[in-house]
């Protein structure tokens, strides 16, 4: 058993103990209790996502700065306290993980492969004995309330470029993907998140970003015209798609729709960047009208998923950028830039 010093923070109905870990005790006496999987108080965490954990082992074998405390519920009894002093016992289970689950488990991964990494000092956050409900609040507090500010703002605003570290491109294309997703954009409950129930039709997060992705990149065709803030990319990917989705109407969310799958979004976005984009460019506008304008499509010629029904991933893709090449009827140039 060691002992640790802390310090009591107490926020209204509870306090908890703050205290500094080192990471191989935390993930040998913490485990993820998943909400509808694990029948005991606490239990309020999703079930874990390989990907994350890959990308956070791989973080902690580089650099292993983990500011953000992991917070934990603790039902290993009730705890020891002396002269500043908690006691900490080296047993198995005993506390929850509230917050951090994804970054326990990437450092358990990456104390495999280096031991060393088991002697990193890691924040911590310790309630005592909550039961699920107070689990949930805080749970939902964090991951609501609490929400970071979009990372590739960070990028914006900082001029973070540690590719060895993130993918910049991935993270603007990620970060463009939840803004089509958002209510009252084209593909508001049309993006699947990890974990999310299964349904019909609807694009993998992972799907739309990979598909973005290339547009953004640094050296991606937004760059050339010179849009290369996040808001602007939005206002352009948003503006394309409701164009296209002004051509369905009421039968946008019509589970027949092909662009609500992902061949659908796929052929739409090489669609734009192979015929869209120049043309908008030659334009000066990629405004929703000018592209709408553009698209001679009516209740006759929509893409439906009978269309592309057996086809191949890419094939079913490249059929729905064809058909969008043969509904495309540009016009003559305009004047001024406009979005």
């Amino acid at each position: 058993m060691q002992t640790y010093p802390f310090i009591e923070v107490q926020q209204k109905e509870h306090s908890f103990k703050l205290v500094s870990l080192p990471a191989g005790l935390l993930t040998r006496i913490s485990y993820a209790s998943v909400r509808r999987k694990d029948q005991e108080e606490g239990a309020v965490q999703r079930v874990l996502n390989n990907s994350r954990i890959a990308g956070i082992k791989d973080f902690a074998l580089r650099m292993g700065d983990f500011p953000a405390s992991i917070v934990l519920n603790w039902i290993g009894g009730r705890m020891t306290v002396n002269n500043g002093q908690v006691e900490i016992s080296d047993i198995p289970k005993s506390a929850q993980i509230i917050d951090g689950q994804h970054r326990v488990a990437g450092l358990k991964a990456a104390i495999e492969e280096d031991p060393s990494v088991a002697d990193y000092q890691i924040p911590v956050a310790i309630y005592e004995n909550l039961d699920t409900a107070h689990s949930a609040r805080i749970f939902i507090s964090i991951n609501t309330e609490q929400r970071p500010a979009p990372k590739s703002l960070v990028f914006d605003l900082y001029g973070v470029t540690a590719s060895d570290l993130m993918d910049p491109a991935a993270i603007r294309a990620n970060d463009i993907v939840s803004h089509l997703s958002a209510e009252g954009q084209p593909y508001n409950r049309w993006i699947k998140l990890p974990n999310q129930e299964r349904q019909r039709g609807g694009i993998a997060l992972s799907t739309a970003v990979n598909a973005i992705k290339p547009l953004v990149d640094s050296k991606g065709q937004l760059e050339q015209i010179g849009a290369t803030e996040l808001e602007i990319q939005k206002i352009i990917f948003s503006n394309f798609f409701s164009a296209i989705m002004d051509k369905y109407g009421h039968n946008w969310d019509d589970r027949a729709n092909a662009f609500i799958y992902a061949s659908g979004f796929i052929g739409a976005i090489e669609f734009f960047r192979s015929h869209m984009f120049d043309y908008c460019k030659s334009q000066s506008s990629f405004e929703t009208s000018t592209i709408i304008d553009a698209l001679s499509m009516d209740e006759t010629s929509l893409i439906l998923q009978e269309d592309v029904k057996g086809l191949g991933g890419s094939e079913a893709a490249n059929a729905v950028r064809d058909r969008l090449i043969s509904s495309f009827k540009p016009i003559s140039a305009s004047q001024g830039f406009k979005l």
